[in-house]
């Protein structure tokens, strides 16, 4: 049987896949996870979850983002020239800055 591993780095950071092991039951995949990916990097806490347990929505089976024009919640999508044209470019700017933070460059 194949289990899917995914792994936390930090407390509070989200979970990511990294990796597979193949064990007859629960008990030992959690015991081959923790030896295979728990030991290469610092490790918070790991999920162990059976492969045919995950499902997939793909583009096929829904339409994901961008089928609504939401430009408007963006200070990008207005006029910046005029008298409140300062709190929009501040706007701009702290956008710009959370999405470098996330690595939305």
């Amino acid at each position: 049987m194949i289990w899917e591993v995914f792994r936390q780095e930090k407390a509070g950071n989200y979970h990511t896949h990294c990796g597979n092991v193949h064990a007859p039951d629960r008990e030992m995949a959690t015991q081959f996870a923790a030896i295979q990916h728990g030991r290469r990097k610092p490790t918070n806490s790991l999920w162990v979850v059976p492969k045919e347990e995950i499902g997939e929505i793909d583009t096929e089976d829904v339409a994901f983002g961008g089928t609504t024009d939401k430009s408007y919640r963006w200070a990008t999508a207005y006029n910046t020239s005029g008298k409140d044209a300062r709190e929009v470019v501040e706007s701009e700017d702290e956008q710009a800055t959370a999405e470098r933070q996330r690595g939305d460059d």
